[in-house]
């Protein structure tokens, strides 16, 4: 019986010939990633097990993302005892407030993980890097202080739902529509410990941003990780980051799926995620009269350059609705410099938004865009649960970033269309 690109890549890091769905391996890490919220625990346990070197410098990413520029004293001693463990253990991957960005969207940027990798993060969205046929899964604080000594992890091989997308997108529909498409289908624990693998005519067409995304998402399903496989487009986007060779990984012909979902792309119109899940997802028309205090565009999920491009097209010669804050954070200095050189940021803030430094910003309810009771936002992140970006009275509904743009200008959720 043949693999899938999940069970090969994890059969290769765990020196074996074969794996199944359900085996037990120890893996070799390429790559191992926590951010200031994540690693402080982790340095703890690391320090607990007394090894006086991490396995290898180059292999471990350490970003200050979630509550930078420090948001009060607490967090600067998060900030803090990271930088300083960096410094003492000379971490090659340490990213200071200046030349850091959102842990998940400057680590392919800057080509630190790469097809047939695995990448394992204190971060529930390190599944991102799942877009360039990397195996990636979050892990807990502990397991990864465990995984800086050691380099290994203990995983078990999950079993893989190919997931088809067939069809041309509708104008506005990207990788958010489409993703959320499907955790509206399967329910946030419809691929429990499942891997989403996804393929078909509509997503070989699709950009490396909207792939992005789609990855980032599959855990908002219960996924273990999301993958793409590396394409002409995949290395068109890595073309001159890395002096590493990349390792694509295919399906055999005769691997075994747990099961097969086909999906008609064509149909699918712009989605909202309503309070308070992921799955609670309708098309953008049924959201009728949901009036906004504030939009949110930026995150792991949609604040890369396409992202930005897309909500700039809708907000040019327009204005933010009044009574609207309208926050847009960029996801690194490096797409933060591409838009300023384009217009893009000169168009948000003729619109009347505000910019905000490469980071999560209010995605996780921390930092910079906190809701009040009672406070609704229409937001380009990953999640809404309950408080999820503030007040557990506020209300937050997942859009792509031309819906955020528009429904920004109309004061309330709403299509670009409308326009």
């Amino acid at each position: 019986m043949g693999m899938t690109i999940t069970e090969k890549i994890l059969a290769s890091h765990s020196g074996l010939k074969q794996v199944k769905p359900g085996n037990l391996v120890q893996a070799n890490v390429d790559m191992a990633l926590a951010n200031d919220i994540t690693a402080p625990l982790a340095i703890k346990v690391f320090e607990e097990i007394g090894k006086d070197r991490v396995f290898d410098r180059e292999k471990i990413a350490l970003v200050p993302d979630h509550f930078v520029p420090n948001k009060d004293i607490p967090s600067a001693r998060q900030a803090k005892m990271m930088r300083e463990f960096a410094r003492r253990h000379d971490i090659k991957n340490y990213f200071e407030v200046g030349e850091m960005g959102i842990e998940h969207v400057i680590l392919p940027e800057k080509g630190l993980v790469l097809p047939g990798d695995l990448v394992v993060g204190a971060d529930s969205h390190t599944c991102t890097y799942g877009a360039l046929g990397v195996f990636a899964t979050g892990v807990g604080s502990t397991d990864l202080g465990v995984i800086m000594a050691t380099g290994k992890v203990w995983l078990k091989v999950p079993p893989t739902i190919r997931c088809s997308f067939e069809g041309r997108l509708l104008p506005w529909v990207g990788g958010k529509d489409l993703i959320l498409y499907l955790i509206g289908m399967l329910g946030v624990e419809g691929a429990n410990y499942r891997a989403l693998e996804f393929s078909g005519h509509a997503i070989k067409g699709l950009s490396m941003d909207s792939r992005f995304t789609m990855a980032n998402m599959v855990i908002e399903c219960g996924a273990k990780n999301g993958i793409f496989e590396a394409d002409d487009i995949t290395m068109r986007y890595l073309k001159g980051r890395s002096s590493r060779e990349a390792i694509v990984v295919e399906d055999d012909p005769d691997a075994d799926y747990e099961r097969e979902l086909f999906i008609d792309a064509g149909e699918i119109t712009p989605q909202v995620a309503f309070p308070h899940s992921p799955d609670n997802v309708k098309p953008v028309h049924e959201a009728k009269d949901i009036a906004l205090d504030q939009v949110f565009i930026g995150s792991c999920t949609n604040g890369r350059m396409e992202d930005l491009y897309q909500a700039a097209k809708v907000l040019k010669g327009r204005t933010v609705a009044k009574g609207v804050r309208l926050i847009v954070i960029p996801g690194s200095p490096m797409i933060y410099s591409e838009a300023i050189r384009k217009g893009i940021i000169e168009t948000f803030i003729k619109a009347g938004a505000t910019i905000g430094p490469p980071s999560c910003g209010p995605c996780l309810g921390g930092h910079l865009g906190v809701l009040a009771e009672g406070e609704r936002c229409a937001s380009t992140t990953n999640r809404n649960f309950i408080g999820r970006m503030g007040d557990p009275k506020s209300e937050v509904y997942l859009v792509n970033p031309a819906v955020a743009a528009a429904s920004a200008i109309l004061g309330r959720i709403g299509s670009p269309e409308e326009l």
